[in-house]
C-alpha cells in the first residue's frame, strides 16, 4: 500500500497536455520536507514546522481535468495526430491504437472524470490488452490505481515512461511517487525530464524547484523559481515561498525577505499567508534585536449546471464513502469498557502547553506534537437526551486509540479555554439564489456570537464553482460582518472542493497553542462542479484537525435526500454535527445554538500506546459515563498518525 503525504501549495491545475495528476500530486507536495529541514537549522525558534505527514492529497486526482478533452482522440487527418504528439497531448506512440482501443480508453477517462476509478480500471485494462503499447492507457491506470493507493500505480507509470520517454505525464508522475518517498534525487531526476520536454511550462518547473528544495539544492531551486517568475505564473504565487525557504537556508535573509515579500503580494490569502507574514514579522524584529535566525514556517457561453437534492452525482459519492466505512467497521469493537484510571489532568485553569502540531503546517499530521513526544488531541461534545453535558472530568471519559488504552492523559480542559480558529463558507451558487440574502443576515448574527475577543480568529468565504476568501483571518467582528456583506450570488455548485480548501486554510495557520479548528457550512448539500470527490473533503477535514458543522438551508424537511446525507457524513466523520433547520425562520436560532455547541466541547491530549509514525489511520472511540449513565459522544472516528520525518 502506498503512504500518504502532506504539503500543498494551491496552483490551478488545467493544463490539457500533461496528466493533471502531475499538478494535483507533484505541484501540491511543494513544501513536503522544509520543516524537517528549518527545525534543524533554527533548533531555538519555536514555530510549526512541517514533517512528513498523513495527508491524502497525493493520492487525489483532479478528475474534472484528467484527460479532460476526449476530442484529441477523434482524429480528422493524420497531419492533426502528428501535431498532437509533437506537442505531447498523447504520445506517438498512441496513434496507432486501434479505434477498438480508443473507445476502451475513452470510457475508462469519462469514468475517471466521474470520480469512478475503481470502475475505470476494467476498461483500461482492457485498452491496454487491445493494444500494450498503449502509453496513455498505461498512465490513466497508474491514476486509477493511485486514487485507490494500489501500489499497481507505480509499474503502469514506469510501464509508460519506458515505452515512450518523450511523453511528460508519467515522468511527472513518477516524480510524484519519488517524493511521497522522501527519494528527492530520485524524483529530481524525473521532474528534470519533463520539465525539458515542457520547459515553458511554470507548474512542471514549480514541482521541480520543490524536488530541488527538499534535496538541499538550493542554489538550484532558486534558478528554477526564477525561471518561473520569468513566465506567466497566475496561480503559482507559492513558488516564491518556496524560494524564501531556499534563501534563508543559504542565509541570504535579504532574499528571503524578498520572495516572501513578492509571494504575499501575489496571493495575500492564500493559506500560507499567516506564516509568510510571521516569518517577515521575525526578520522585522531581528534587525532591531539580536535573536536566532528566523526561518520560513511551513504549515503545510454562460450554462448553468442543475442541482438537485437527489442526484446520481450526489448518490455515488456518499456511496464511496459509505462503502469505505463498512470496511473500516469490520476492525471495529465495541464500545470501550472503564480501564485504568486516568493519571490526574492538568487544571482547568492551566494555561494550554504550546504544542506546535496543533496549530502546525498544512498536511503536518495535526494531531501529534512532534516535539519531545507524540501526543495526541482530541475535541469532543458530550450530550445526554439532546442536552449538552459540560461538567465533566477526565475520570468520566475512556478512550480507545487503535483498539488500546493511551498510556497517558496528558490534558483535560473544556474548549471555551482555547482559542478557537473559525471558517464560515457559505454556499453563494445559483441553488440558493432566493435564500441568500437571509442566510447572509443570519452569518453576521453568528459571527457576532462567536467569535469572542483577540484569541479567537475567523475567516469568511464564499463558494460557487471557485473559493472566494471575502474576509481573511481576524479578531474583528466588524470586518468579518463586512466580508459576509461582499459574498455575491452566482455560478455553479463546488461544495467538496470549498470545504477541501477551507480545510487548508484552517489548517495552515501558524499556531503555536492548542486551537479548536471549526468549520461551519452554509449550503444546500448540492454539489455539481466539484474536481475533488466527498471523501478527498472528509479526508482533508480529518488530517487537518478540521472539525465541521454543516447547517442545511434548504427548506426540504426531508432529512434523507442525498443532499441531506452529504452534510450528515461531513460532519459525522469529522465530530461535528448537521444542523436542519428546515425554514429561514428558524435558522438564526439554530445558529445562536450552535455557537453554544462548539463553546461546550472538550479538549483531551493523550500519549497513545504502541504509537508508530508510519502514516498510517488510526480509530478513536471515546465513551463517556456520569453517575452510572452512559451519554452520547460526538467525536471524529480516527487520525492518521505522523509519518516519521526525512533525514535528507
Amino acid at each position: 500500500m502506498l503512504v500518504r503525504t502532506c504539503a500543498r501549495l494551491c496552483f490551478p491545475f488545467h493544463c490539457p497536455d500533461i496528466s493533471s495528476l502531475a499538478w494535483t500530486s507533484l505541484i501540491s507536495l511543494c513544501l513536503l520536507g522544509m520543516g524537517a529541514l528549518a527545525q534543524t537549522r533554527a533548533p531555538s525558534i519555536k514555530s510549526p514546522s512541517l514533517q512528513s505527514g498523513t495527508n491524502l492529497e497525493f493520492a487525489q486526482v483532479d478528475f474534472g481535468q484528467t484527460y479532460r478533452n476526449e476530442e484529441v482522440w477523434e482524429f480528422a487527418s493524420k497531419d492533426e495526430t502528428n501535431n498532437l504528439a509533437d506537442s505531447g497531448v498523447v504520445s506517438v506512440l498512441d496513434l496507432q491504437a486501434s479505434k477498438k482501443a480508443v473507445q476502451q480508453f475513452q470510457q475508462g477517462t469519462s469514468l475517471l472524470r466521474a470520480q469512478k476509478s475503481k470502475q475505470a480500471v476494467k476498461y483500461l485494462q482492457k485498452a491496454i490488452e487491445i493494444y500494450p503499447a498503449f502509453v496513455s492507457a498505461h498512465n490513466a491506470l497508474g491514476l486509477a490505481y493511485l486514487d485507490q493507493q494500489d501500489a499497481r500505480a507505480k509499474d503502469e507509470f514506469e510501464t509508460a515512461a519506458n515505452l515512450d520517454d518523450q511523453f511528460a505525464g508519467p515522468l511527472l508522475n513518477l516524480g510524484a511517487l519519488a517524493l511521497r518517498e522522501n527519494d528527492f534525487a530520485k524524483a529530481e531526476l524525473y521532474l528534470q525530464k519533463a520539465a525539458n520536454l515542457a520547459p515553458g511550462d511554470p507548474r512542471t518547473l514549480a514541482a521541480l524547484a520543490y524536488a530541488q528544495e527538499a534535496g538541499r539544492k538550493f542554489a538550484e531551486c532558486l534558478q528554477t523559481v526564477q525561471r518561473v517568475h520569468a513566465m506567466d505564473h497566475h496561480g503559482l504565487a507559492s513558488v516564491h515561498y518556496l524560494a524564501a525557504a531556499a534563501a534563508m537556508s543559504m542565509n541570504d535573509l535579504e532574499a528571503g525577505r524578498r520572495e516572501l515579500t513578492e509571494f504575499l503580494g501575489e496571493d495575500p490569502v492564500n493559506p500560507l499567508s499567516p506564516a509568510a507574514r510571521k516569518s517577515l514579522g521575525e526578520l522585522a524584529n531581528q534587525e532591531s534585536h539580536e535573536v536566532p535566525r528566523p526561518t520560513v514556517h511551513v504549515v503545510t457561453p454562460d450554462v448553468r449546471l442543475q442541482s438537485f437534492p437527489n442526484s446520481e452525482r450526489l448518490r455515488a459519492q456518499l456511496s464511496e464513502v459509505e462503502d469505505e466505512s463498512a470496511v473500516d467497521c469490520q476492525s471495529c469493537q465495541a464500545a470501550p469498557e472503564p480501564s485504568a484510571a486516568f493519571e490526574p489532568a492538568a487544571p482547568a485553569s492551566a494555561k494550554a502547553v504550546p504544542t506546535g502540531a496543533l496549530g502546525a503546517a498544512p498536511g503536518a499530521n495535526l494531531f501529534t506534537i512532534r516535539r519531545a513526544v507524540d501526543e495526541t488531541a482530541l475535541f469532543f461534545a458530550v450530550s445526554n437526551h439532546g442536552h449538552l453535558v459540560n461538567d465533566l472530568t477526565s475520570s468520566d471519559i475512556q478512550i480507545r486509540d487503535d483498539n488500546k488504552p493511551p498510556d497517558k492523559i496528558l490534558e483535560f480542559v473544556p474548549q471555551s479555554q482555547v482559542p478557537i480558529r473559525l471558517g464560515l463558507l457559505i454556499d453563494a451558487s445559483n441553488s440558493v439564489e432566493r435564500r441568500f440574502a437571509f442566510e447572509k443576515r443570519a452569518a453576521e448574527k453568528f459571527v457576532e456570537t462567536m467569535v469572542n475577543g483577540q484569541a479567537d480568529l475567523a475567516f469568511v468565504a464564499g463558494f460557487t464553482s471557485d473559493f472566494s476568501v471575502t474576509q481573511d483571518f481576524t479578531s474583528d467582528v466588524a470586518e468579518l460582518r463586512e466580508g459576509v456583506e461582499k459574498l455575491a450570488i452566482g455560478g455553479e455548485t463546488a461544495l467538496f472542493d470549498a470545504i477541501y480548501r477551507a480545510c487548508w486554510k484552517l489548517a495552515a495557520y501558524p499556531d503555536e497553542d492548542r486551537v479548536a479548528r471549526v468549520l461551519v457550512v452554509l449550503t444546500d448539500g448540492e454539489d455539481n462542479s466539484s474536481h475533488r470527490s466527498l471523501r478527498q473533503a472528509l479526508e482533508e477535514a480529518e488530517a487537518g484537525g478540521v472539525t465541521v458543522y454543516a447547517v442545511s438551508t434548504s427548506e426540504n424537511t426531508d432529512t434523507h435526500t442525498d443532499a441531506n446525507r452529504i452534510l450528515q457524513v461531513l460532519s459525522e466523520r469529522s465530530g461535528g454535527e448537521s444542523i436542519f433547520p428546515g425554514n429561514l425562520r428558524a435558522l438564526d436560532r439554530y445558529l445562536g445554538d450552535l455557537t453554544q455547541v462548539i463553546r461546550s466541547r472538550y479538549l483531551i491530549a493523550y500519549k497513545a500506546a504502541d504509537f508508530m509514525p508510519d502514516g498510517k489511520y488510526r480509530t478513536v472511540q471515546v465513551s463517556a459515563a456520569k453517575e452510572g449513565k452512559r451519554l452520547q459522544v460526538h467525536v471524529r472516528k480516527g487520525y492518521y498518525a505522523r509519518l516519521a520525518a526525512s533525514e535528507n
